[in-house]
């Protein structure tokens, strides 16, 4: 009798409630050696804009953008794709750096007919956004980074400003293997981490999501830290909005600041307060109304006045 997993019939719960809310999954062959799966409308709007919700290290793109879909599809054409090596996408290429992610984005909306978009990248998905805005720079309108660290520098583990103290360090909990690393990605993730999570979940959620492709996963992660320096870093012209959790310790809000200042007029920084690195979890609600005032209503961030739900600008 087959095992009953929890992690996978959520999986199933979450394709259902996106193809609920308008997408449908699509698969394709690029024809290097590449495959992106993606998910995009049923039917796409031409008078709506198009939006792209990049993902982060962790379970595939649905579990990381489940609670957004169904509300931003009623003002945009959404597309959410998997990154390489989570999900269905892959490739036999050897290249790791978030530029290559970002060129294989392109490519896949370029071939859904997509040539001008809004950008989201959450965590590493900010990395792939970044590069987007940056090697594309006609084709991105707005760019939206949350707790996205792209300004750090391969000085600033050893500095002491991250909880880990190694590149290795730090796959071993972002790729976590085992419950008690599971644990603490948990801890560092979350400003209010979930307590008595039963270890029997915690197996099968790793068994699930996190063992495929672990050796590209890790190589992803080696790449972003490789040589890393600000001023290396290009500085984009878009319009860009940095939302950051208060607590953020895997990417603390210092980065926020940093980029900010290195991005210069385009960019605003907005703070959520009583929240982690894991805001799309602990605060969906609130990052939500920060989409749409930036990416709908207006370039400004909303003042702190403006509503109640605990966020400030910083």
């Amino acid at each position: 009798m087959a095992k009953l997993s929890l992690t996978a019939m959520l999986n199933r719960c979450f394709r259902y409630s996106f193809s609920k809310a308008g997408l449908r999954s699509s698969t394709m062959d690029l024809g290097d050696g590449t495959v992106m799966h993606v998910w995009v409308p049923k039917v796409h709007i031409k008078s709506k804009p198009t939006l792209i919700l990049i993902h982060g290290i962790g379970a595939n793109a649905m579990w990381q953008w489940k609670d957004f879909v169904s509300p931003l599809m009623s003002r945009f054409n959404v597309y959410v794709p998997d990154l390489l090596f989570f999900g269905d996408s892959y490739t036999s290429r050897p290249e790791r750096s978030e530029q290559f992610q970002a060129q294989c984005v392109m490519r896949v909306m370029e071939a859904h007919g997509v040539t001008v978009m809004n950008v989201v990248g959450i965590s590493y998905g900010g990395f792939v956004g970044y590069s987007l805005a940056a090697q594309f720079k006609e084709r991105v309108e707005k760019l939206v980074l949350c707790c996205a660290g792209v300004c750090l520098e391969d000085k600033d583990m050893e500095e002491g400003m991250l909880q880990v103290k190694s590149v290795d360090e730090a796959v071993s909990i972002l790729l976590p293997q085992t419950p008690q690393k599971m644990r603490e990605l948990m801890k560092i993730s979350f400003y209010k981490p979930r307590k008595g999570v039963p270890t029997c979940f915690l197996n099968d959620f790793i068994r699930e999501m996190c063992s495929e492709h672990l050796q590209e996963r890790k190589e992803l992660i080696q790449s972003l830290h490789k040589d890393r320096k600000l001023s290396n870093l290009p500085k984009i012209t878009q319009p860009t909005l940095l939302i950051w959790g208060e607590h953020d310790q895997i990417f603390p809000l210092e980065l926020g600041h940093r980029l900010e200042r290195h991005l210069g007029d385009n960019a605003k920084l907005v703070m959520i307060k009583n929240a982690g690195h894991a805001i799309n979890v602990e605060k969906p609600k609130v990052l939500h109304k920060h989409f749409k005032y930036f990416l709908i209503d207006t370039f400004r961030p909303m003042e702190p006045g403006n509503h109640s739900n605990g966020c400030k600008t910083d």
